[in-house]
């Protein structure tokens, strides 16, 4: 599986326990809405930093980019035998 560069998007301020804020740069993430049922969407990661930044920020924001689907392994299927000496029981 080859490993996608992390994509940032804003940052912002943890204000308390509860409650952070964050700023989007829309232009870094236009590419990455997609539509489910009529509505569109996008998927963000929120993390907080151990240190604030040179302007004070504590909260990072990056685009989430996993896909189930490209996670998919195809298993090998065992080979069936019809012979009754492999029976389990």
């Amino acid at each position: 599986m080859e490993k996608k560069p992390t994509i940032y998007c804003g940052g912002g301020k943890k204000m308390n326990d509860n409650w952070m804020t964050v700023t989007v740069h829309i232009d870094k993430v236009k590419e990455h809405v997609f539509d489910y049922k009529g509505n569109k969407y996008l998927k963000l990661n929120v993390n907080l930093k151990d240190q604030p930044d040179q302007y004070g920020k504590d909260v990072s924001l990056s685009v989430n980019t996993y896909n189930p689907e490209e996670q998919k392994e195809t298993k090998p299927v065992a080979e069936v035998s019809n012979s009754s000496d492999d029976l389990p029981f």
